[in-house]
Parts: structure tokens; sequence; C-alpha cells
């Protein structure tokens, strides 16, 4: 059993580290009001996306995909970095098993690192300590583009934000400038060759930066869920380790009253 002492010290590192979480579920909850509304502004990217590639369904698209999964480079959210991971690794086994992955975050470049090393191509950091912007993203699809890795489409793997207390890995397909070529939409219309190849690098930007805004809105409301259920766990601790310092300090001062009675 503890002593007096020892639970003292215990009590005390338990209210600090609750006066810790408390104040990161406060910070969380701030960014969050501005994440949710880098989300709406966001998701107009995504929805001009969606309706391009609806358009220009390609006739036919190859098995072998480029994986760009979307993460970050901070912890202390939840599971939320194992989704996408477990998200990838179920895709890759029914696509190409020697697609090439490009990861952004450290998070699940430490997981996908051991479980899938050989497909790692391209990883980026950096990004994501605050809101993502398009500039971002621009980035991003430029180095994807420079980077020679041979693939038939791109699917970024990333966290939707369903409500304030969840979330769930998805994925979204952007078709490459070959793809765009060979579609029934595009074939219908004489356009010069730059006019193809700036637009698959403008949908891949947009693509990403409504996912980077995305998964960025998601990841925040976890850590914000995970300090909360860590306060609560800290409270809950605090209760069950002063009472039992009080009964331990009730218990001694028994003892030495029964011993001042008796004489001893």
């Amino acid at each position: 059993m503890a002593t007096l002492r020892e639970l003292e010290l215990r009590l005390k590192s338990v209210r600090n580290i609750e006066k810790i979480t408390k104040s990161m579920k406060m910070i969380a909850s701030t960014r969050l009001a501005k994440a949710q509304r880098a989300l709406q502004s966001g998701k107009q990217y995504g929805i001009a996306n969606a309706e391009l590639f609806a358009n220009t369904t390609p006739e036919e698209v190859g098995k072998r995909k480029l994986f760009v999964v979307l993460s970050s480079d901070k912890g202390l959210c939840g599971g939320i970095h194992s989704s996408v991971s477990k998200a990838t690794r179920a895709a890759i086994k029914e696509a190409d098993p020697e697609s090439p992955i490009m990861i952004v975050g450290d998070k699940s470049k430490a997981q996908l690192s051991r479980a899938l090393p050989q497909n790692l191509a391209l990883t980026f950091s950096q990004i994501g300590r605050d809101i993502p912007t398009f500039a971002d993203a621009a980035a991003v699809a430029d180095l994807i583009f420079k980077s020679g890795a041979k693939y038939d489409s791109i699917v970024i793997v990333y966290n939707k934000f369903v409500s304030a207390l969840s979330f769930e890995a998805a994925s979204v397909e952007v078709q490459t400038e070959a793809s765009l070529r060979e579609a029934p939409g595009f074939k219908a219309y004489e356009m010069e060759d730059d006019v193809v190849k700036d637009l698959s690098e403008f949908a891949l930007a947009n693509a990403l930066y409504a996912a980077l805004v995305e998964g960025h809105a998601a990841e925040t409301n976890a850590r914000r869920n995970a300090m909360d259920n860590a306060s609560k766990n800290a409270t809950d601790m605090i209760g069950r380790l002063q009472m039992q310092y009080n009964r331990g300090r009730q218990a001694a001062i028994t003892n030495e009253l029964v011993d001042i009675i008796t004489g001893l």
C-alpha cells in the first residue's frame, strides 16, 4: 500500500496534468472554430473538383494508383492518424501492391514506413501546423508532379469531418493528365496541350486543399475530445486518490490516538 507521502505526490502530479489537459482543451476549442470556418470555404474547392470529374470519366483507368496520405506532425488527438494509415493499407490490397505512397505528416509516415516501407516515394512535413492554405496544397501538388513517380490515377486519403463527436477515413480520386485527355468529355473539344496539363495540376491542388482543411478540422476536433476525456479521467483519478489519502490519514491519526490512550 502506498504511503501518505507517495499519495500526496501522486495527487499533486495528477492535478498538474489536469490543469494541462484543460488548458489544451480550451486551446483546441478556440482553434476548432477557426478550422470549421476554413472547412466551409475549403469544401467549395472539393465541390468544384467533383463537378469536373463527374463529366470527365475516362473510359479505362489502370490499377496503379498513387496514394497521397494526409495526416500531420502533431499527436495527442486519439487514433485519427491511425485511421488514414489503416485505410491506406486496405486500399493498397485492392490496387496494385507496388503502388507508390506519398505522405503528408510525420505521424502516418512513422506508421506506414513500418507496414509498407517499399511503397514510400515521398514524404512532407511542417504542413498543417496551422490552418492549411491553398499555397501549401499547391506546393505539395507541384512536388508530386516533379517526383517522377509512375501512376494511372491519384487517390487522396484523408480524415473526413463527420460531426463534433466523430470522424472517418475517406478518399477522393483525382484523374491524371493522361486520363483527362482520354475522357470522352475532353475529346469532344480541341484544345492546346498546356490547357489539360494546367487543369490537372490545378485540380490536384484543389482536391488537396479541400482534403487538408477537412483533415485539419477533424484533427483539431479529435484533439479537443481527447483532452476532454483526459481531463475527466484526471478528475476521477483525483477523487479516488483523495479518498485513499483521507482513509490513510484517518487510519494514521486513529493509530496515534490508540497509542496515546494505551500509553505506548
